[in-house]
């Protein structure tokens, strides 16, 4: 099992980007698949995660009302719409998925890790 981000790229503050994670198999209901980011010199901290099965949700506070996870079952993909970026967002994304519930932002929990996609936040 493979999972592809995408998506990452330029923009300046205030700005926005969607990333994509396409997973090379379907996942199960119950998986959690989430992102989580690093920063240059920085421990991976967690994004946001989203159930399979249902619509459960989790963000990490720093990116609650401007970070927005989602999926679209059909093509097996995890979408983070990312608005109103900060330079603080930039970082590598990684996206990630485990089994259980979406509600923990602790990195072990989390392991199937995928490629990292870049974005970066010019002020």
């Amino acid at each position: 099992v493979q999972l592809q981000a995408s998506g990452g790229g330029l923009v300046q503050t205030g700005g926005s980007l969607r990333l994509s994670c396409a997973a090379s198999t379907r996942p199960f209901s119950s998986h959690a698949m989430g992102w989580f980011r690093q920063a240059p010199g920085k421990e991976r901290e967690f994004v946001a995660s989203i159930s399979w099965g249902d619509d459960r949700t989790y963000y990490s506070d720093s990116v609650k009302g401007r970070f927005t996870i989602s999926k679209t079952r059909a093509e097996n993909t995890v979408y983070l719409q990312m608005n109103n970026l900060k330079p603080e967002d930039t970082a590598v994304y990684y996206c990630v998925r485990r089994t259980g519930s979406p509600r923990t932002s602790y990195v072990g929990d989390y392991n199937l890790w995928g490629q990292g996609t870049l974005v970066t936040v010019s002020s």
